[in-house]
C-alpha cells in the first residue's frame, strides 16, 4: 500500500494560506452579487476598463519578458522607459493641438489619423533610444556578472531616467490634449463602448499580434529564441548575439513608448513618476503569466487588469468596505505575493529545469 506523505510545518502553513484565500474570494464574491450593490452595466463598464487598462500592462509587460527571455535579468528601468516615451510625445501632441491663428482648428483635431501617428511614432522612438542606451550603457558591461549586479544596476538606472525627465521637463502634471474623434461612445455588437477605450484593446492587440509575428514568423525572432537558449551555442551558429540583444531592448521600447500614448489616450494626464506604479504592474503581469513566455505576458496583463477593475468592487463591496476602488493596488500586489508563494513560474511558464 503507498504510504501518504506527511506534510511539514510549511507545507501546512501554504495549505491554510491557500483555504484562506478561496474561503475570502468566495465568501466576498457571493455577498457583492446577492446585495445586487451594481448593476449589469456598471459590472460590464467595468469589465471594459480593465480589458483596456490590461492591454496596457500587457505591452509594457511584454519588455520585461522579452528582456528576461534573452538575458534572464529584470529590467526595472522599464516602466521608466515607458514614462519617458509618454512625456516626450507629450510636446509632440501638445504643438498639434495648437490652433491655427487663421481658422481657430488644430491639426491634431483636422487631421486625427497623421496627429496620432506622429505623436505615437515620436513616443516609441523616444522610448526605443532609452532602451538601447540602457543596453548599451548600463547592462551589456555587466552581462557576465552575478545577477545581482544588473538588478541593482537596473535600479540606479530607473532613478536616473526619471529624475532626468524630472529636471527636464519639471515635476507638474501635463494633461494630453484630447481628440474630437474618440469623444462618446462606440456600439460593438450591441454593447457600448468608450472610443477611447476600443482604440486602446484594438491598438495594443494589433501590436501584440505583430510582436508575435516577428517573434515566431521572422529571422530577428529565430535569432532572439536562439539566444534565449543558449548564447554562446546561437553564437556559434552565426547569430550576432549583442546585435539580437539590441534588437530585444529595441523591440521592448518601441512596445513600451507605444503604451505610454495609448496610457495617455485612456488617462489623459502624464507626469515624471507615472513610470513606477504602472511598471511595477506590469512586471507582476509578467510573473503571473510566466516570465519569458510572451503569450504568458499577454495574458496576464489582461487578466491583471480585469482583477484590478472588478477585484476590489467585487471582493469587498459585500463585506461592506468603503470607496473598494481606492484598494486596487492591493489587489494587484496580493495577486503578485500569492503567485509568487505558490506559481513562481506563473500560469504558462515551467519551473526552470524544465
Amino acid at each position: 500500500m503507498r504510504r501518504i506523505p506527511r506534510l511539514s510545518g510549511v507545507d501546512l502553513i501554504l495549505w491554510a494560506i491557500r483555504i484562506v484565500v478561496v474561503v475570502f474570494v468566495a465568501l466576498g464574491t457571493y455577498l457583492t452579487l446577492s446585495a445586487g450593490l451594481l448593476t449589469g452595466e456598471n459590472w460590464r463598464d467595468l469589465l471594459i476598463f480593465g480589458i483596456a487598462q490590461g492591454a496596457v500592462y500587457a505591452l509594457i509587460a511584454l519588455g520585461y519578458t522579452l528582456v528576461y527571455g534573452v538575458l534572464f535579468m529584470i529590467n526595472f528601468a522599464h516602466g521608466d522607459v515607458f514614462m519617458f516615451g509618454a512625456m516626450t510625445a507629450f510636446f509632440t501632441a501638445d504643438a498639434l493641438a495648437e490652433p491655427d491663428p487663421a481658422t481657430g482648428i488644430d491639426f491634431l483635431n483636422q487631421n486625427p489619423l497623421i496627429g496620432m501617428a506622429l505623436v505615437l511614432l515620436t513616443a516609441m522612438i523616444s522610448s526605443m533610444i532609452v532602451a538601447v542606451l540602457l543596453e548599451r550603457v548600463a547592462y551589456r558591461p555587466l552581462r557576465r556578472a552575478p545577477r545581482l549586479v544588473p538588478l541593482i544596476t537596473a535600479i540606479g538606472a530607473s532613478l536616473f531616467i526619471a529624475n532626468s525627465v524630472r529636471g527636464l521637463y519639471g515635476e507638474r502634471v501635463l494633461g494630453y490634449p484630447s481628440l474630437d474623434v474618440l469623444q462618446g461612445t462606440i456600439d460593438i455588437v450591441g454593447i457600448p463602448i468608450l472610443k477611447t477605450q476600443a482604440v486602446v484593446i484594438v491598438g495594443a492587440g494589433l501590436m501584440m499580434a505583430l510582436l508575435y509575428w516577428l517573434v515566431e514568423r521572422t529571422r530577428i525572432g529565430r535569432a532572439m529564441r536562439a539566444v534565449s537558449e543558449n548564447k554562446d551555442t546561437a553564437a556559434l551558429m552565426g547569430v550576432d548575439v549583442d546585435r539580437t540583444i539590441v534588437t530585444t531592448f529595441a523591440v521592448g521600447g518601441v512596445l513600451a513608448g507605444a503604451a505610454g500614448v495609448l496610457y495617455a489616450v485612456v488617462f489623459s494626464q502624464v507626469h515624471w513618476f507615472m513610470g513606477f506604479l504602472p511598471g511595477i504592474k506590469a512586471f507582476t503581469a509578467a510573473v503571473l503569466g510566466g516570465i519569458g513566455n510572451i503569450i504568458g505576458a499577454m495574458l496576464g496583463g489582461v487578466s491583471l487588469g480585469i482583477l484590478e477593475s472588478v477585484g476590489p468592487n467585487l471582493l469587498l463591496l459585500g463585506f461592506g468596505v468603503p470607496s473598494p476602488n481606492q484598494l486596487r493596488d492591493v489587489v494587484a500586489f496580493s495577486v503578485l505575493v500569492l503567485v509568487l508563494i505558490f506559481r513562481p513560474y506563473g500560469l504558462l511558464g515551467r519551473p526552470e529545469g524544465q
